[in-house]
């Protein structure tokens, strides 16, 4: 039988999205979640310490390629590519309101910024890195934004759960000030 390692770099190479241990398990499913688990690990380290350009990351929920970021310029200039968008602080700190707060409503994001956040909402929808999840059910009906997984691959993220907590930004916030 084939490697599985050679499996999974010729599945997360083919695959558009992250591949996901679900989708994994469904093209694999005689492999046990550990042995994918040891494979995809020793799959990673094998493009991290090598002489390749290409490394494999979790991001998104699963797994993909990506470039090494000494070879970011090159693969830029070819696909001309410029830098990614700045988001500004006022997108920054609702987009942070929302990942924090989420499912959570304009007014919610309002209140916690202090400010009307109106504008930078749009901006993060039309950048998809979040999106609007239904009506909360309360006086007006407002609605729900919740992230979504291009905000987790643009910031380089598994899940929220790779959010840093309030203690650990509190601690950044604090060597910042120093």
């Amino acid at each position: 039988m084939t490697d599985i390692k050679s499996i999974l770099e010729a599945l997360i190479f083919i695959s558009v999205e992250p591949l996901t241990m679900d989708k994994i398990k469904e093209v694999l499913p005689e492999r046990s979640e550990e042995e994918i688990a040891a494979a995809l690990t020793a799959l990673a380290a094998e493009f991290e310490s090598g002489p390749r350009a290409i490394r494999l990351v979790q991001t998104g929920g699963g797994r993909v390629f990506s470039t090494k970021p000494d070879y970011d310029p090159y693969v830029r200039k070819l696909l001309q590519i410029e830098r990614r968008k700045k988001l500004s602080p006022a997108a920054l700190e609702t987009l942070s309101a929302v990942a924090y707060h989420q499912p959570a409503t304009a007014p919610d994001v309002m209140s916690i910024r202090g400010v009307d956040s109106t504008t930078a909402l749009h901006t993060l929808l039309e950048n998809k890195l979040v999106k609007i999840s239904g009506r909360k059910d309360a006086p007006g009906r407002p609605l729900l934004y919740r992230t979504t997984e291009k905000f987790l691959a643009y910031f380089g993220l598994n899940s929220l759960d790779d959010l840093p907590r309030e203690e650990e930004l509190r601690k950044i916030l604090e060597e910042g000030n120093a």
